[in-house]
């Protein structure tokens, strides 16, 4: 039976005085943010299949097994900004024992960096600073 779990997506280090969202299957922002001198964070709900598939509509997929959810940053978030990027935190390759995990409740974090070599907010396919956890 598929289970609701919650991906949590943390940047640690996002560019002060741009905004930041989720951005729906739509393409369009959802719960932006203005970035302050801290992290910030995303609480995505995702739908776990019993065979480890995720789907949702935050969840976006290419070819047959990548799963993917975009941070929409600038622009992009829906305001007026120097900036139109976004990120783009890959999902499918969570390892299968915190899957686990996040099927008993446990919100699964990915910490994201915040920059780009250009000093502008990171973009593009963005790796975590660290594996996945369980919080």
């Amino acid at each position: 039976m598929p289970s609701a779990i919650t991906l949590r997506l943390t940047t640690a280090d996002p560019v002060p005085g741009v905004a930041y969202s989720l951005q729906d299957e739509a393409n369009a922002p959802v719960e932006p943010r203005i970035a302050g001198d801290g992290p910030i964070s995303f609480d995505v709900p995702v739908t776990l299949s019993d065979d480890g598939r995720m789907t949702g509509p935050f969840v976006r997929r290419e070819g047959p097994s990548r799963r993917f959810v975009f941070i929409a940053i600038g622009t992009s978030a829906g305001q007026h900004s120097e900036w139109t990027r976004r990120a783009k935190i890959d999902v499918h390759d969570i390892p299968a024992d915190l899957l686990a995990l996040a099927r008993q409740g446990r919100p699964l974090e990915a910490v994201l960096p915040g920059r780009a070599r250009d000093g502008g907010p990171a973009c593009a396919t963005v790796r975590p600073l660290q594996p996945w956890r369980a919080v």
